[in-house]
């Protein structure tokens, strides 16, 4: 299934806090060039979504400056909306002092030029009219609302300095692109070129996210429930490539708050029938910092909060005028509902027994009835997604190849990037057609099943029908335990059963099935998995080989977590979690799939794989490493990030993993504990771990090579990956006595990114096993595109590999070929997965091993802590058992 459009990441995050400065000198391994291209598979052809950048000015300078806004009380001004609307009132007003030149601002503390203006620095006096509510002396501070009320206007001047910071060569992306290496010039270049484009948008009112762009068209809308819609627009930067500069532009999704009236979002927010039912303290949370426009007034504010007391006994003083000659006023309380109704005659249907809205200050509220409010379009949403919410956003944001194509072109075309003064002055213009490239599908692995059976999967999928595992693993003593489902556990235990049977499987009748005690399933999830297994005990005669867990809730049990706690980290136990639905064949083969793994089993294998015939690896032992760091949801800022690493065993296998996993300082990407030398000195690091399992099942054999697959970072960090990780992984290897180092490669994977691929005479995805290592890649470094699994629906997502490192000397056939192949090694599935096994399988070790802290989250020992020192404690991941350490665990 593909994902629905990847909403840009953050900024990447900090290195780790025990990083010393000198650990950022260049690196000691240098990122290589590219050796060549890939010859093997047969050829296709494919447009990218690439649009072809002409130069024509190569010798323009870009002038960057300074820009230091101020308030009259000498107050910083930090919101970008203010200052776009100040410089933009700068150019207008002042624009014969600064030569006429045009402005690139990036709407905060950086503003460009393509050359110099007349003096190096500028200090200008910039007046901006804001409208208000006008309050007299009868009105309540209650928005500023009534016939007293006016609007009107007051001035706010602002001092804008502007001072010459450097200089930055249009010229340096035209050496680059002519394999020049890259440097920090070459980057300034194309995020002068990127600000044009985010400027042009927010001149046109979008909603800028990064290097995305989101206009307010409510065909552009995708409700996902809960008050939350996705909101669909354009990615766009500037990308050096072998073809020349080329302009990436992709749609995007970003989330945002449903715009509205409150009462409605509130009511989808918490799945409220009615008013009556909403929860106030929650909405209180949820609402804090929203904007909203009132529609009497069509004013806007921005929510502080909302009153204790209903809006008909929320009473405030009010000066009114007696109704004599002498025309005396005098004070009365007066309710903000009568107010509204009574002396603004706005009828309120049903405010009277809600809360208002405070729009005011801490000290001065400032209340609306809430049905007069609605929320203002494009307001972000930033929280995280539920798993109803993420499946609806997959479902209704999928765009077909053909449809994304169209979608693309019109927007390149509508958006009239070569009318832009800016760009115009730096001779660049923009192609209207997407990039053809030379692609190359590779040929398709054969698999090896049980019973010397060949598998020829058929564009990337295969089954088991009339089949068996390769290496079943016998079934005896094992359990069946239900924590509420409603379901026949006798017959699922049954199906299961002869299921196995028929892949090879032997699988012995369940020594006992228990269910939950009633009274038990209202206690907390921790209480519930050790009533479970106080039954257990009563009820087994040791602890069985292999438990399956019936869950009532499919996705997000919390249940989930303190059983795989349990079952893990306290027992040793081999588990698998079902929710089941609709039970069939297939099914329970996925079922068994995971369990056949789990207990050590294989369920196939790459025909080249048995016996052995992979270039490279096959006659020297080679470590194979998978590693992934998870983070915390976004706005969780102390939640405890979970680094995980996978090894390759039983060389010279490259199916079977071992996993080791830690915990770190929340949000960092870089993983601190690859080497972790203790005061005894003993290492407690990952890599120890995972090299003494390459020892201990490959025949006593250290790795002479090893290959790391690292995903989830961004080009600024590949040198710290070689800095950080790969020198931690270096010492790790000689601490345990070996003197000569392994060869390394290091591959980047990337899933993030923005590059499509399309079948240049068809409207389907493109087939399994395409590549492309040429036209659309990096001038100078090593990469290519790699689209190995099918994209059955929406439009698919190719990997981005990025060889940083290649000691060993794969041909790029050999790495290619390697790559493809371990997309067909993953255990859990029966189709070719669209990133090499080895990374999914860090992925779901850390998934799984952070949901033993996620039942703990509003206890201290989930978050982590500041120390009075300053520093970081961050709690630490309960260790596996060692009895299931060295399984599969993840699958």
């Amino acid at each position: 299934m593909e994902k629905a459009e990847e909403v840009d990441l953050p900024p990447p995050p900090p290195i780790p806090p025990n990083v010393k400065p000198e650990s950022m000198k260049p690196p000691k391994y240098s990122i290589v060039s590219r050796p060549g291209v890939g010859r093997s598979g047969r050829q296709i052809k494919l447009v990218a979504n690439h649009f072809k950048v002409a130069v024509n000015a190569t010798d323009a300078v870009f002038y960057q400056y300074t820009v230091k806004i101020t308030s009259e009380d000498d107050r910083a001004i930090e919101s970008k909306g203010i200052g776009r609307k100040i410089v933009d009132k700068l150019y207008n007003t002042y624009s014969s002092e600064l030569a006429g030149k045009r402005f690139a601002y990036d709407g905060e503390k950086s503003l460009y030029t393509v050359g110099p203006l007349p003096q190096k620095k500028f200090e200008f006096m910039i007046v901006l009219e804001e409208s208000f509510a006008k309050r007299e002396s009868g009105s309540p501070d209650s928005g500023g609302i009534g016939k007293r009320a006016k609007r009107s206007f007051r001035s706010k001047t602002y001092k804008v300095e502007l001072s010459y910071s450097a200089k930055i060569p249009l010229k340096s992306i035209s050496l680059a692109l002519k394999g020049a290496e890259s440097d920090n010039t070459t980057q300034d270049a194309l995020r002068v070129l990127d600000i044009i484009l985010r400027q042009q948008a927010a001149n046109r009112g979008c909603l800028l996210v990064r290097q995305s762009f989101f206009h307010d068209d409510s065909q552009s809308y995708v409700d996902v429930g809960g008050g939350v819609s996705g909101l669909r627009g354009f990615h766009s930067s500037f990308r050096p490539s072998q073809g020349g500069l080329s302009l990436n532009m992709d749609v995007s999704t970003t989330m945002i708050l449903t715009p509205g009236p409150v009462i409605e979002f509130l009511k989808a927010n918490q799945n409220a029938r009615d008013p009556q039912a909403i929860n106030w303290q929650k909405a209180k949370r949820m609402l804090k910092n929203m904007r909203i426009k009132t529609r009497h007034n069509n004013m806007e504010f921005k929510i502080t909060g909302l009153s204790e007391k209903n809006c008909h006994e929320l009473y405030f003083p009010m000066k009114v005028r007696d109704g004599s000659n002498s025309g005396e006023e005098q004070t009365v309380e007066i309710s903000v509902y009568d107010y509204f109704t009574k002396n603004c005659q706005i009828e309120l249907v049903y405010s009277a027994y809600m809360p208002c809205i405070d729009v005011g200050k801490p000290k001065r509220p400032n209340y609306l009835p809430l049905e007069l409010c609605s929320l203002v379009s494009l307001q972000r949403y930033t929280k995280a997604l539920s798993v109803s919410q993420r499946s609806s956003l997959v479902e209704k944001s999928r765009q077909k190849p053909q449809d994304r194509i169209r979608t693309l072109t019109n927007a390149v075309r509508s958006n009239q990037y070569d009318e832009d003064p800016l760009l115009s002055e730096c001779g660049i213009s923009i192609g209207k057609q997407l990039t053809e490239v030379d692609g190359r599908v590779l040929e398709t692995p054969k698999l090896k099943v049980g019973e010397r059976d060949t598998c020829f999967p058929n564009k990337g999928r295969w089954n088991f029908n009339n089949k068996k595992f390769l290496d079943p693993k016998a079934i005896e003593r094992w359990i069946v335990v239900n924590f509420s489902a409603r379901c026949d556990i006798s017959r699922i235990s049954r199906d299961l059963i002869n299921c196995a049977r028929n892949k090879g499987i032997n699988m012995q009748r369940p020594h006992t099935l228990i269910e939950e005690d009633r009274n038990a399933a209202f206690g907390s999830p921790v209480a519930r998995v050790e009533e479970m297994f106080e039954s257990i005990k009563k009820k087994v005669p040791g602890p069985p080989d292999f438990i399956l867990c019936v869950l009532p809730v499919r996705k997000n049990s919390d249940i989930y977590g303190p059983w795989k706690k349990k079952c893990l980290s306290d027992m040793g136990i081999v588990t698998q979690c079902i929710s089941p639905g609709k039970i069939n064949d297939q099914y329970l083969t996925n079922l068994l799939l995971k369990i056949n793994s789990k207990l050590g089993g294989i369920n196939s294998l790459l025909e080249i794989e048995h016996p052995s015939n992979l270039p490279l690896i096959k006659d020297t032992p080679t470590l194979i490493l998978g590693m992934d760091v998870s983070h915390g949801s976004p706005g969780q800022s102390d939640i405890p990030s979970i680094a995980a690493v996978v090894g390759s065993c039983y060389w010279p296998l490259i199916s079977r993993y071992r996993a080791s996993v830690r915990t770190q300082s929340p949000k960092v990407e870089m993983i601190d504990a690859l080497y972790k030398p203790l005061e005894n000195g003993n290492d407690d690091g990952i890599i120890r771990e995972l090299l003494l399992e390459f020892f201990n099942t490959s025949k006593g054999r250290k790795p002479k090579q090893i290959i790391v697959f690292r995903d989830g970072v961004s080009e600024s960090q590949f040198n710290q990956v070689l800095n950080i990780e790969l020198e931690q992984i270096v010492k790790a290897y000689q601490h345990m006595g070996e003197e000569d180092v392994p060869k390394f490669t290091v591959i980047i994977a990337q899933k993030n990114h923005h590059t499509k691929l399309f079948q240049a005479n068809g409207p389907e995805n493109v087939p399994p096993g395409t590549v492309v290592d040429s036209k659309i890649v990096h001038p100078r470094n090593y990469d290519f595109y790699m689209c190995a699994h099918a994209g059955m629906i929406g439009t698919s997502r190719p990997a981005h590999y990025h060889v940083l490192v290649d000691e060993i000397g794969f041909s790029p056939d050999q790495l290619q070929n390697l790559i493809h192949s371990l997309s067909y090694v993953y255990q859990r599935s029966t189709t070719a997965i669209s990133i090499v096994a080895p990374i999914c399988y860090a992925h779901l070790a850390a998934s799984q091993m952070g949901q033993f802290m996620k039942f703990e989250e509003s206890s201290e020992t989930a978050s982590a802590r500041v120390t009075s020192a300053g520093g970081i404690q961050v709690p630490e991941l309960p260790r596996l058992n060692k009895k299931v350490a060295g399984s599969m665990f993840f699958c």
